[in-house]
């Protein structure tokens, strides 16, 4: 049975990467990197937050957002955008279990040529003025909501696309 995945566009700090890969290895969700990420993603990189989950983590890096996308096709699942562009709260999305939820880099978001490739967008209602919350906390929160919805995941796939 297919579950929820985690997608990371172009991460440019490798703490908030390395968390969520912990994260995805203690629920089981599936994280894929999209590159080319700003740091290299050697476990040395990321072994400070990821610590000795990464050995269990199910990570998938793809080189670039084409060959996810190429990837993402073949797979026919929906990518799901976490942004503060949407109006739609993630707790009020009716996701499915193949659902990819792709949040984007640190810096700058997503450009808009991913944004428009969404099948859905999402967003963490916060007060107004105020610009974001921080990667690994809006990965945690949107992951609670998919684990209360789903379970727990098998967290089976990973390599290098």
């Amino acid at each position: 049975m297919a579950h929820p995945a985690l997608a990371l566009y172009q991460p440019d700090i490798p703490g908030n990467t390395g968390t969520i890969l912990r994260l995805g290895a203690c629920l089981g969700f599936d994280v894929h990197v999209i590159g080319p990420a700003g740091f290299d993603l050697s476990h040395k990189a990321l072994k400070r937050a990821g610590m000795d989950y990464l050995a269990i983590a199910s990570l998938t890096d793809h080189v670039s957002w084409a060959t996810f996308e190429d990837w993402r096709k073949a797979q026919a699942r929906r990518l799901i955008l976490a942004t503060t562009r949407a109006t739609t709260p993630y707790f009020a999305f009716d996701y499915r279990a193949d659902d990819i939820v792709l949040f984007g880099r640190e810096s700058a978001g997503v450009p808009d040529h991913v944004h428009d490739t969404a099948d859905a967008r999402i967003t963490i209602p916060m007060r107004p003025e105020v610009r974001s919350i921080n990667l690994a906390i809006s990965a945690g929160m949107i992951a609670g909501d998919l684990l209360r919805r789903f379970g727990p995941g098998t967290g089976q796939t990973s390599g290098t696309d």
